[in-house]
This record gives structure tokens, sequence and C-alpha cells, in this order.
């Protein structure tokens, strides 16, 4: 079988190899929707069956490496196309395999009849490749390729429909936002291979002012790609894609490579306090500030971007607080229940364009009662809800709750840690609140379409992908129970998975509250999703679509601010867009053209000019060059003698 591991990366290459080249010389093949789709989710399931093989056959603390080939090597520097299955590749790999499958097959029912289609699989198949290489590299070069694979990516996915303005401008946006942390880690991978002359993993070692930089400058590169303060301003404009690209890219891949790779370089952050807890407080503000804007959104989309936006930063304060193992835990149960919640939005949204009666599908204020017409994307949008909102048993509970009580116990070596904690049970009010919110304003309550109407239910092949995952979003928590159930022996992923090897791949700071500390913080998580739910099912119950009137008096002209997405987005057009239009415009333009243009084009005009001259000694009269001749002769003669 490990003769065949080297398809976890080549499959979804040939897979958008045979649809792009098939598809760009033969038109009746990009019509056949059934034949691009199996090939496309054949190339995805094939790499999942590989890494699950592994993973349970894996001996723990011997990582399974494949060589694919060398791709250069100099007197001080080499570097090969190796891949390795450790504890964290693993586990990454089945959140990406694994739930990029359901994404192919869900997304063969929701793009039928798109024009495009063997395109979106080309560029999806493409994304599972780029990613593999990102998670499975062993060196920070191939995980580099995989990171800029994943940009590439996601510039296309999200900006699939490009003859709509604004949905380039979204890709656009994406794009540029990601390229600024993209240069940070490569300025990190420079410093990181003059100290160490290597960029393996395995062979990365720093310290002092060296390891502050590099742990620095890896974190301003995943603030970009895990939409981080100040650069997550391009995930929510990313919904402008397919709603499935939204479950893949936004909740299960792309953005948690950020994560992903700090984790990776945990030893390295574990040398640098200071930059720990910077990490820690930008999870914070970040997840507080998304949870408000999420509060005042009318989009299903649009609130669950942000509420991507805020989970992201609870997995930023487990990095944070050195809980590396924590973070890939939220992770995993993340990606269950909001790609799950992203392909229910789909779902939803697929019916009400199908009834052509509301100007815009994915406004809530035109839903309601839905749940009556779409019993399945329903409960497990409600399962997902629940999930994500951390009611217990369900998987989001486990990990949030973990999350905090490596916060309030990192709060023992420094106090911004407790404010930290603080604002992460704020959030976490505020994200059942929201949460429930849009969920009963989209299923429950009344009916706020046309009684004209009549959504129905998606077909299975929709369906069936949205309760796998609600499935996995029930029991996906059991596999980290909290660390006071049997003191940690129950918390497979950050206990033992995750943290016990002879050669740890993650290394954890020790973070645990005495006995009596960790229920009481057990307690108040439970109590905090379980009030938030209460008060907003209540509430809307109660008052449905009018009940956002009581939300907008609480906040009064803070709600506002909330609405227009705290003015982010116009203080950056105002402070950095326009400034470098009009620098463009009115100093680097006219600088180019007449200094850099008039320095080319006036070099060409002076050898023009003396071609002119020199020219007219070309006249062809004999007597002239006889003349010539002859002055010349005197000019040589007159040097001689008085030279």
């Amino acid at each position: 079988m490990e003769a065949l591991l080297p398809l976890i990366i080549l499959s979804p290459f040939i897979g958008a190899a045979i649809i792009g080249i098939w598809g760009l010389f033969s038109s009746s093949f990009r019509h056949q929707e059934k034949l691009i789709g199996t090939i496309a989710t054949l190339a995805v399931v094939l790499p999942f069956v590989l890494v699950l093989n592994t993973f349970l056959s894996y001996e723990h603390g011997k990582p399974v490496s494949f060589h694919l080939f060398s791709w250069m090597a100099t007197k001080n520097f080499s570097v090969d196309f190796s891949y390795v299955l450790d504890e964290a590749s693993l586990l990454m790999g089945l959140i990406v395999t694994g739930i990029g499958s359901l994404i192919h097959i869900y997304s063969i029912a929701y793009m039928h009849h798109d024009k495009g289609f063997y395109r979106y699989f080309l560029y999806l198949n493409l994304f599972i490749f780029s990613m593999n290489n990102l998670i499975l590299g062993d060196n920070l070069l191939v995980l580099f390729l995989g990171w800029e694979g994943v940009g590439a990516c996601s510039y296309f996915l999200i900006g699939y429909w490009f003859e709509d303005m604004a949905k380039a401008m979204a890709a656009q946006k994406a794009f540029v936002a990601n390229r600024i942390g993209d240069f940070a880690l490569l300025v990190a991978m420079f410093i990181i291979f003059t100290s160490t002359g290597s960029l393996k993993f395995s062979e990365i070692s720093l310290s002092g002012d060296v390891a502050f930089w590099v742990a620095l400058l890896v974190f301003i590169a995943a603030t970009g790609k895990s939409a981080q303060i100040p650069l997550y301003v391009w995930l929510p404009d990313a919904m402008a894609g397919p709603t499935p690209v939204s479950a893949l890219i936004h909740a299960a891949t792309m953005v948690t490579s950020g994560i992903y790779l700090i984790a990776r370089m945990s030893e390295v952050f574990l040398q640098v306090p200071g930059v720990m807890i910077l990490v820690a407080v930008i999870g914070g503000l970040t997840a507080i500030l998304a949870a408000l804007i999420a509060i005042a959104q009318n989009d299903i989309k649009k609130v669950l971007a942000y509420s991507t936006v805020s989970q992201l930063g609870f997995m930023f304060m487990a990095l944070g607080a050195g809980a590396f193992s924590t973070a890939i835990f939220h992770v995993m149960t993340h990606a269950f229940f909001k790609a799950c919640l992203f392909l229910g939005s789909g779902s939803v949204i697929h019916a009400m364009e199908h009834m052509h009666l509301v100007d815009d599908p994915q406004d809530i204020r035109t839903m309601g009662k839905l749940g009556k017409y779409m019993p399945s994307t329903s409960k497990t949008f409600w399962i997902s809800t629940l999930a994500i909102a951390g009611i217990f048993p369900l998987s989001g509970f486990f990990s949030k709750d973990e999350i905090l009580g490596k916060l309030f116990a990192a709060g023992h070596e420094h106090v911004m840690y407790y404010a930290v904690w603080a604002v992460g049970m704020i959030t976490a009010v505020l994200t059942a609140f929201y949460m429930t919110r849009v969920t009963f304003l989209t299923f429950n309550g009344k009916k706020r379409f046309p009684e004209e109407g009549h959504p129905h239910e998606s077909s299975p092949l929709m369906t069936i992908p949205l309760w796998i995952l609600a499935g996995l979003a029930i029991v996906g928590g059991f596999l980290g129970l909290p660390a006071v159930v049997g003191h940690g022996h129950y918390n497979w992923i950050s206990e033992h998975w995750l943290s016990i090897s002879k050669a740890p791949i993650i290394v954890n700071r020790i973070l645990h509250a005495d006995l009596t500390t960790e229920w009481i913080l057990i307690g108040i998580s439970f109590c905090v999703a379980i009030g938030g739910v209460y008060f907003a099912y209540s509430l809307y119950s109660k008052y449905d679509l009018q009940a956002d009137l009581k939300v907008k008096s609480f906040f009064g002209s803070m709600y506002r601010v909330m609405e227009n997405k705290f003015f982010i987005d116009e203080f950056y057009n105002a402070a950095i867009i326009r400034p470098f239009v009009w620098l463009g415009n009115y100093a680097i333009m006219p600088f180019d053209k007449k200094f850099i243009d008039g320095l080319v084009n006036g070099s060409g005009y002076l050898v023009y000019s003396a071609g002119s001259v020199f020219r007219q000694l070309q006249s062809g009269l004999v007597q002239k060059y006889a003349l010539l001749m002859f002055i010349g002769v005197v000019v040589l003669l007159g040097y001689a003698i008085f030279g």
C-alpha cells in the first residue's frame, strides 16, 4: 500500500489534468456532467482512502514518508518533493480529503447545468492538490508551493462567475490580501535558511531574536490565510463564489492553513512568549469583532462568513495560549459543523432561487418556515448550529470549552490571558445568539416569501453529505473529552494523538487548572451556550423578524456600526487604497512617464540625432571623402610634429 502513497498528491492533479485537457479540446465532454463529476470526485476519494488506511495502520511516533523527486540541489541547498504522514498531517489529511470528497459529491447536484461545470471541477481538484502539498510537505518550500497554490485556486473559485464585476473584485481582494501575508512567510523562510541551512520542519531549531522575528513573520502570514485582524477583510467578500466553494475553502481547508503552520512551528513560538500573547490578543479581538458584525447581517452566507472569522479567532486564542493541539482539535470540529452549515445554506439558496419569487435568495428576511419544506436541510442545519453554539454533547462544546479552559489556565503565567478568556466567553454568548437567530429566521417562525412559493428539499446528492457532516458534528467532540474526565486519558486528540510520541510533532505548553476550577469552567461554558441559544430562540419565537428591532434598540447607535462592519473596508479604502491610487495617478505614473520613459526615449532620440549628424558624412561623393582624408592626415602630422 505504501507504493500508492504518492497518489495522495498526484491523484487530484491527474483528475484536474484529465478534466482540463479533455474539456479544452472537446466541447461535448464539457456537457457530460456525470462523467466530469465522477472523475473529479474519485480523484479526491482515492487520497482519502489512502490517508485513512495509513491512519488506521499508523504506529504512533513513526512518521511515514514518501519521495516524488529531487527538485533542486546546489552545494549549500537542496529541496526534494518529499512528504510526511505524521500525527498532524494525517489528521489534517483526513479532514481535507474527507470533507473535500463530500463537497465534490454535493457540487455535482449544486452546479447542475452551470455552463462552466468542467472548469469548476478542474479548480476544485487543483485546490485539493495544492492543499495536500501544504499539509503533507516535509519542508517549508513544498508547503509554500501549496500555500500559494490554494491562494491561486481560491482566486479562480471566488471569481468563478467573473462576468459579475463584484465577484471578480472579491476574488481580487482575496488575492491581494493574501499576498501581504505570503511576503511575510517568504522573509521568514529566508531567515530560517540563513540561520539553520535547512527548511525541513524536523531541522528547524531557533532561539533568541531570530526566533522572535520568524515567529512574528509566520504570525503575519497566518493572519492573511486564516483571516485575522488586520487581513480578515477578504473572507466575507469571498462568499461571492459558489456556496460549495465557501464550504471547502472557508470551513475546512484554506483558512485553517495559518493555524496548521503555527502549530507546526510550535517549538519556535514557545521561545517567544511576547509573540504568543500577541497571537492570543489578536485572536480574541478578531473573534469578538466578527461576532458583533454577524449579529447585524441578513445575508445567510455573510453571517456564516463572519462566524468563520470569529471561530478562527478562537483557534488563534488557543495557539496564543500554547495549546496548539487544542487549536487543531477545534479545526476538526469546526470543519464538521461549518461545512454542514455552508452546504445547508447552499441548499436553502438553491431552493429560494428555484422559486423565482424573491430578489435576493440569500436574504434571511425573505425566508421563514423553510423547515416545513426542507426537513433534512433544516435538521442538519439546526444540529450544526447547536454544535457551533457549544451545546453539550455536540462537538463544538468540547473543543470550545477546552480552548477557554486552556486560556484560563494560561492566566497564571500572564494576566493578559484572563482578559482574552473573558473576551472568549462574551464571544461564545454572541455566537450562540446570532447562530440561533439566523437558523430560526431561516427555518422557523413566519413564512415571509410569497404564498405561491413552494420550495423543495434538495436532491440526495446534496442532503446525504449534510447528514454525514451533521453526524460528525454530533460525535466528533468525543475524541476530545475534557481533561477532568480520566485526568486527560480520554482526550484522544490533544492529550494523546498530537502530543504523545517519541519526537512530538506539535509541542504544547503544559496547561491544567485544578479539578474544581475545571469543573466550574465547564459549567460556565455550558450555561453560556444554553443561555445564548435560549434567549435568541425565545426572542425570535415571540417577535419573529421584529425581534431585530429589539436587538437594534439594545445596541443603540453601535448597531449601525455593526451593520456596516465597523466601517473597516471604508477605512482601508480611505487610508490605504485611495492614497495609493492617488500616488499612482499623480506621482508614480507621471514620474514613470516623464523621467523613466524620458530617459529611455531620450537615449533613443540621442542615438537617432547622432546618427542623423554622422549620416551626412556618408554622401557618396569621392571628392568629399578625399578632402576628409586629407584633413585627417594633416591633423595626424600636426599631432606628430607639435604634440
